[in-house]
């Protein structure tokens, strides 16, 4: 369920979750996440690079009090899109923070064109994997020892026709049975001038803060 900005104001809707674009001032919460998260976490420079791509990347953070408590992010080639990578804060973990990040990044990948969309998950993460079909997906292979931590396999997902009337339902219908609302500050947001402003921002030398 999505809630315009303007109506959480205050009481018991006051804190909200919030998903928004990545930029570089959400940096420093979005590695802690990942160093926390996975074995080979992706580094400071790996992240800043994908944002200077926003016309072949989308990433997304998922705030809470101002605090980045989540992140997904999504690469495109054409018409179809890979989830590169999504993770919550251990201690926000079980507040659908997953699902309302799945929900943003499958409705403005449809707006950027992308028909079919694909990611890899642990073979043993049975409760990603269990979301990722409410969502659509469904197995498409095996890559053998993908996992270069473990050696573990990662099966391969994919949610074909995702720019569908039926698949707008199912978004629909997961964002009604959310339990909670949250904010959606991605909906008309130009990509390609964020980048521009963070790249300003980099070259004024502006310190990263952890704001929204």
């Amino acid at each position: 369920m999505v809630v315009p900005e303007d109506l959480v104001t205050g009481g018991a809707t006051a804190a909200a979750p919030v998903v928004a674009p990545m930029r570089r001032r959400h940096l420093r919460g979005v590695l802690a996440i990942e160093q926390e998260a996975n074995p080979r976490p992706w580094s400071h420079r790996l992240f800043a690079g994908e944002l200077r791509m926003p016309t072949s990347r989308l990433y997304l953070v998922a705030l809470q009090d101002h605090e980045v408590v989540g992140y997904a992010g999504l690469m495109t080639t054409l018409d179809e899109g890979h989830i590169t990578n999504i993770a919550v804060h251990r201690d926000h973990r079980r507040r659908h923070l997953a699902t309302m990040l799945m929900l943003v990044m499958m409705r403005r990948a449809v707006e950027r064109g992308v028909v079919d969309m694909t990611l890899e998950v642990r073979m043993s993460n049975t409760a990603a994997q269990e979301m990722y079909r409410r969502f659509g997906f469904a197995p498409g292979g095996v890559r053998k020892g993908y996992y270069q931590d473990s050696g573990e396999d990662a099966l391969i997902m994919w949610a074909h026709g995702i720019d569908s009337v039926d698949q707008a339902e199912r978004l629909d219908a997961l964002s009604a049975a959310l339990p909670a609302t949250f904010v959606d500050r991605t909906e008309g947001v130009d990509p390609l001038a964020d980048a521009r402003d963070d790249a300003d921002a980099a070259d004024d030398g502006t310190t990263d803060t952890e704001t929204d």
